[in-house]
């Protein structure tokens, strides 16, 4: 006796109507038989890695493990075969799949009719024979021969196509899912690069392993990373670091997508124009850059239109239902568990609908041809890379083109990289003072910089004679005004000027010999006492006359005897021998 499909119906109907009993949310989605192959597939191959093997599982093995799940949840005797090594590591990955998920699969809804039914329900609908008839599909050898036969061009061609219009159809279901329980990780995994993205299988496993860091949902790890990039700002934007920042460009896309979505659900009240626009949205999404002719656009127009049509029926139908069941009951209250309850209105009509839509996907009969369906040689739909879960899931190889570093290496590059950079200090001159720079100079360093009276203004002061005529105190004092007379009475103007440029000069000036001479230079009036600096222009100028670029005239005597050794008076004429214009370059860099 087959299972009747108004049964299998009436039997989920109720699980949504008494759900709320037992579980905590009520946007629970359920997996059909499809569904749950596919996450037993999931499941063996984590098993299958974990014991230290590949991510991946034979197809025979998969079927194996099937019907032991069937028959194992459904509390019937075990199959005639031996079980699987690792059966009770496969069914808790299987169970913890689903919860992560907040999904259930057909045999859990069974199970919960028997605690959920009223007394107005009848008390068993489906025998658990009956299930599993129905969810193994009773033609698995049939199927085994089939995919072991070689196909021709023509029946290959009708399974192409008809792969394509079921991995449409998976893609159109997976973002409605999406809209009503977002923690649903296959419906991601099938729609984040559908249309193309440029999100593959590395973007998946990072996507993937923050979520597992996390503890989250693939979809919360999703959106949580781009809100945080969009509105958290700088002080709260994931590091740059952070392996999902090389897929920002995808990731932003699908996050606003699905915006676009959340937006239609939730401004349009009516459930038919609602769904008809989502529908019609994802329509457009997937067709677009598509030609007539191809098959995934054919495939998109077909499932579109099903749709469309399917959810305005099944709005008349939930209207109908609600006119008859809330006669004497304020529509303004909703209960308790009601969806959306005690936030936005907006979208809740809609989503009834789409649960029963959900819910009627997973009640059809299972996939004929097991291998099309778990097969990781699935049609293209983003242009970049297949929708099969087995594939997306796995972990992409490393490049084996060249050896990597040692360990030791590469932890040194990275703290080499963390470590901060030392800022190489300039030399600067004695008038660092007066930059401005970023980082000023501290307060002591420009008080404790020296004045101009203290330390000389000329960087590269002239050079000191080693032998010095010597003169006795008593002559210096008879021998002050004739020196100073002399050389008026040949050059008085220029003389006059040296002189005078001197005086204004005073102790300011560059020579450190200004800085010998004790206070009582400064204090008397006139000038008196010159330095050895001025009696060496003096000697300069009565040498060479008033002119620098005249011949030496020679020396007078004088009445004033010096006293002074031949040999160094001979040595001190030798070295005070200019070239034409010397003289003035030598004061210039005095000054």
């Amino acid at each position: 006796m087959e299972v009747s499909g108004d049964h299998l119906k009436l039997m989920v109907k109720t699980f949504r109507r008494e759900c709320h009993r037992i579980i905590q949310s009520e946007r629970t989605t359920i997996h059909g038989a499809d569904g749950m192959l596919m996450v037993l597939q999931l499941a063996m191959a984590q098993v299958n890695k974990q014991q230290g093997g590949e991510f991946k599982v034979a197809l025979s093995d998969v079927l194996m493990a099937w019907k032991q799940l069937l028959l194992d949840k459904l509390h019937l005797p075990p199959p005639n075969f031996a079980c699987l090594e690792n059966y009770d590591l496969i069914l808790e990955a299987y169970e913890s799949f689903l919860k992560r998920s907040n999904t259930v699969d057909l045999v859990d809804i069974f199970s919960m009719y028997k605690q959920l039914r009223v007394d107005s329900d009848p008390e068993e609908l489906v025998s658990s024979v009956q299930l599993f008839q129905f969810l193994s599909g009773r033609t698995e050898a049939s199927e085994l021969q089939e995919s072991t036969v070689p196909s021709t061009p023509s029946s290959k061609s009708r399974s192409c196509s008809s792969q394509v219009k079921m991995a449409v159809r998976r893609v159109f279901f997976s973002y409605l899912s999406l809209l009503v329980n977002s923690k649903n990780d296959m419906a991601l995994t099938l729609t984040l690069d559908v249309p193309t993205r440029t999100l593959g299988r590395q973007a998946f496993t990072d996507i993937k392993h923050a979520a597992q860091n996390n503890n989250t949902s693939l979809f919360l790890a999703v959106t949580s990373f781009v809100r945080a990039i969009q509105l958290g700002g700088k002080g709260y934007a994931p590091t740059q670091s952070d392996p999902l920042r090389k897929h920002i460009k995808g990731l932003s896309d699908f996050v606003q997508f699905l915006d676009n979505l959340e937006e239609i659900l939730g401004e349009i009240s009516d459930p038919s124009v609602c769904g008809v626009r989502l529908v019609a949205t994802i329509r457009a999404a997937l067709v677009k850059g598509r030609s007539n002719g191809d098959a995934v656009y054919t495939a998109a127009e077909e499932t579109a239109q099903e749709l469309k049509e399917r959810i305005c029926q099944l709005h008349q139908i939930q209207k109908q239902t609600a006119n008859g069941s809330m006669i004497g009951i304020s529509p303004a209250r909703p209960k308790a568990y009601a969806v959306n309850h005690a936030t936005a209105y907006g979208g809740r009509d809609t989503v009834k609908v789409l649960m029963a839509l959900l819910d009627e996907e997973a009640l059809t009969p299972p996939c004929r041809n097991k291998a099309d369906l778990l097969s990781e040689d699935q049609p293209v739909l983003s242009g970049a890379e297949g929708t099969c879960l087995l594939t997306l899931f796995r972990s992409p190889e490393v490049v084996t083109g060249c050896s990597p570093e040692p360990l030791t290496k590469r932890i040194q590059s990275r703290l080499d990289l963390l470590k901060p950079k030392v800022r190489e200090r300039v030399i600067r001159s004695q008038f660092a003072c007066t930059y401005k720079d970023e980082d000023e100079l501290p307060l002591n360093r420009v008080l404790d910089f020296p004045s101009t009276s203290q330390v000389p203004t000329c960087v590269h002061p002239a050079p000191k004679f080693k032998t010095t005529p010597v003169v006795d105190e008593e002559c210096t004092s008879d021998m002050e005004p004739t020196d100073t007379a002399k050389p008026s009475l040949k050059s008085p103007n220029k003389e006059q000027s040296r002189v005078q440029q001197g005086a204004t000069l005073g102790p300011g000036s560059g020579n450190a010999q200004n800085r010998d001479a004790g206070p009582s230079s400064r204090k008397e009036p006139g000038i008196k006492t010159q330095n050895k600096a001025n009696k060496r222009k003096q000697v300069e100028s009565d040498q060479y006359g008033g002119s620098e670029n005249e011949p030496p005239q020679k020396k007078q005597p004088t009445s004033v005897s010096v006293k002074m050794p031949a040999k160094n008076v001979s040595k001190a004429s030798n070295k005070k021998k200019l070239i034409t214009g010397q003289a003035k370059l030598t004061s210039f860099f005095r000054v």
